[in-house]
């Protein structure tokens, strides 16, 4: 028999594996506090940043990687495209995070429990190496020849002079964190759902890709660490399966979680023979 899904079906939440309130508004403050002031730990390392780029910038035109300057080029045809990208680069960001987090803590708790502890590990390990590998980026760099298109079309989250920036550290674009986060909100609802079209949530990274690579802030690069970052938390931090979730299998589960062996029916030569048996009786004298 053919199943049309293998997703369990919509039920009420299991409020059991669901953690206190109060403890995860702390944690995810936390995880928000340590990323913005470990940011700023990484600056002062100006020289270095821009020595890094100019690296970046030849080691992906060695590898063929397509240039940043071809998303910008489509972006700069329209100007109201191009404040459309910057919009969606400084106003994104956190809410949707916050909004994935907060929607899966809701009607999805283990898996909010799972893709908190993917996130957290994702920003330590991006916030080290940005204290490891400064890096300024393309919209910095003279060698791109590109637009710094949230300072000449707006709106934009940093400062006219990065070396002053007091907000915000614009040398730590690798990885890119805008990508890394946007991807796992994709990753942590195609998970957590049911519905056919849940795969239309990879439509956020994407458009978060091009966003950051066309508004000049972060390099192709920046994306493909992240992405590898991410797959090894992934592969490391697993969301482990209930006993709810393998009852829904397109097939029985036994013991561990594995398929159960079909049963099948006894060979026909072990079927016993009626007449055979009734001839037998008779000959016994045996009614």
């Amino acid at each position: 028999m053919m199943y049309a899904r293998s997703e369990p079906a919509d039920r009420e939440p299991d409020t059991s594996a669901r953690p206190p309130l109060v403890r995860e508004l702390l944690l995810v403050v936390g995880l928000f506090v340590v990323y913005k002031f470990g940011r700023q730990a990484a600056n002062g390392h100006v020289e270095e940043a821009y020595r890094n780029a100019g690296h970046v910038w030849d080691f992906e035109r060695a590898a063929h990687l397509p240039s940043e300057g071809a998303v910008q080029g489509a972006l700069l045809h329209s100007e109201t495209l191009v404040r459309l990208a910057n919009t969606y680069y400084a106003t994104v960001h956190f809410p949707a995070t916050l909004l994935f987090l907060a929607w899966l803590y809701w009607r999805r708790p283990r898996h909010y429990v799972w893709s908190r502890r993917i996130l957290a590990a994702l920003t330590g390990a991006a916030l080290a190496l940005h204290l490891l590998f400064p890096l300024a980026p393309p919209r910095m760099l003279d060698a791109a020849g590109l637009v710094d298109t949230g300072q000449v079309y707006g709106p934009t989250v940093y400062a006219d002079i990065p070396e002053t920036d007091s907000m915000a550290n614009q040398f730590a674009a690798m990885p890119s964190l805008h990508f890394g986060w946007a991807l796992m909100v994709a990753v942590g609802l195609i998970v957590a759902t049911r519905s056919r079209w849940r795969w239309l949530w990879l439509l956020h990274p994407l458009v978060t890709l091009l966003v950051i690579v066309g508004t000049a802030n972060h390099y192709w690069l920046d994306s493909i660490v992240v992405s590898a970052l991410l797959a090894v938390a992934l592969a490391v931090l697993r969301l482990q399966p209930t006993e709810s979730d393998r009852g829904h299998l397109p097939w029985p589960s036994g013991a561990g979680g594995k398929p159960a062996p079909a049963r099948t029916a006894p060979p026909l030569s072990r079927v016993p023979d009626q007449a055979a048996s009734r001839a037998y009786a008779s000959s016994e004298g045996r009614p």
